[in-house]
C-alpha cells in the first residue's frame, strides 16, 4: 500500500499514524493528512512525524490506495460527500469512528472496500487493541494491507460488525477504564502515606506484571487470582470490600452502558441517512 490519506486529524488518527509511521508501515512521505479547518493541527503533525498536509487541490485523494476517515461522528456525511469525487473506484477506505456503520459509509462512498475497526488510543506505542469488520468488496489482498496496517499499531482481532459495539465498549474504551483504576489505586495509596513518585512506579509494575501473567501463562484469570489469595490474608480482605460493592456488577454497567452509547450514535447515523 503506497499512499494513505486521513481525514480528520485528532487524537485517534495521531494514534494510528504515530504508530504506522514509527514501525515503518507506511513512509511517511505517502502518508497525508487533513481536517475540517485547524491548520495549526496540520501543521503540528507534519513537524511531528515528517508526514504531507493534503492540498487544496486534493491531488494525493486521486491515487490514494486507502483513505482513513477519522473524523467526528457528527462530521463523516460532510467528510465523504468532499472525498469522494477525487477517489479512484479500487481507493479502499477505512473507518475508525465510533457507531458509524458499514452501510453508511457504502452509501456515502459508493462501491468500494470498506472496513470498519476500533483502535485504541495505545496505537500511539504499538500497543493497540482493535477489533475490524469488513464489507464483501474487500478482497484477500486488501484485507491483508489493512490487517498488517492495524497490525502495525498492536493486537487486531477479525469480528462480526455489529459486534463492534463490544468492541468499542471493551477495548476502545477500555484505556480509560484501566487510568480511572490507576488514579483510584494512586489517590488511596497517598491516603495511605506513600509517595506519588513510589505509588506511581509500584502500580505501573502491577499492572504491566499482572497483564503480563495473563498473556504469557495463558491461565484463567480467575486462577491467577486464586494464586494471589490465601485465605483470611490481606488479599482477601481487599478482593471482600470489592464484593461488598458489587465490583463486577459496576464493570458489567461500565461495558453495557459504553456499548448501549455505540448502538445509540450507530442509530443516529442510520436516521441521518
Amino acid at each position: 500500500m503506497k499512499t494513505i490519506v486521513f481525514i480528520g486529524a485528532g487524537s485517534m488518527a495521531e494514534a494510528v499514524i504515530a504508530g504506522i509511521v514509527e514501525r515503518g508501515a507506511v513512509k511517511p512521505k505517502n502518508v497525508y493528512v487533513t481536517n475540517k479547518s485547524d491548520r495549526e493541527r496540520l501543521i503540528s503533525l507534519q513537524q511531528k512525524y515528517d508526514i504531507s498536509i493534503l492540498s487544496a487541490e486534493k491531488e494525493a485523494l486521486t491515487y490514494a490506495d486507502l483513505v482513513v476517515f477519522a473524523t467526528k461522528p457528527k462530521d463523516i456525511h460532510q467528510a465523504m460527500a468532499d472525498t469522494r469525487p477525487y477517489l479512484k473506484k479500487e481507493a479502499a477506505a477505512l473507518s475508525v469512528i465510533a457507531g458509524v456503520s458499514i452501510a453508511t459509509l457504502e452509501e456515502g462512498l459508493g462501491e468500494r472496500p470498506i472496513a470498519r475497526s476500533m483502535p485504541n488510543t495505545s496505537a500511539t506505542i504499538g500497543k493497540s487493541a482493535t477489533g475490524i469488520a469488513f464489507n464483501e468488496a474487500v478482497d484477500e489482498t486488501m484485507r491483508t494491507h489493512i490487517l498488517s496496517l492495524l497490525e502495525a499499531v498492536g493486537l487486531v482481532q477479525v469480528v462480526k460488525e455489529d459486534d463492534l459495539h463490544a468492541v468499542t465498549a471493551l477495548s476502545g474504551s477500555g484505556p480509560a477504564y484501566v487510568y480511572y483504576l490507576a488514579e483510584a489505586l494512586e489517590a488511596a495509596a497517598i491516603a495511605k502515606g506513600l509517595s506519588k513518585e513510589v505509588s506511581r512506579s509500584l502500580i505501573i509494575q502491577t499492572l504491566e506484571g499482572a497483564a503480563a501473567m495473563m498473556k504469557q501463562t495463558g491461565e484463567e484469570p480467575e486462577e491467577l487470582r486464586k494464586h494471589v489469595t490465601s485465605p483470611g490474608g490481606t488479599t482477601a480482605a481487599g478482593l471482600q470490600a470489592l464484593e461488598r460493592h458489587a465490583f463486577k456488577q459496576v464493570i458489567a454497567d461500565c461495558i453495557s452502558d459504553a456499548e448501549s452509547r455505540s448502538r445509540e450514535l450507530g442509530a443516529v447515523e442510520t436516521v441521518k441517512k
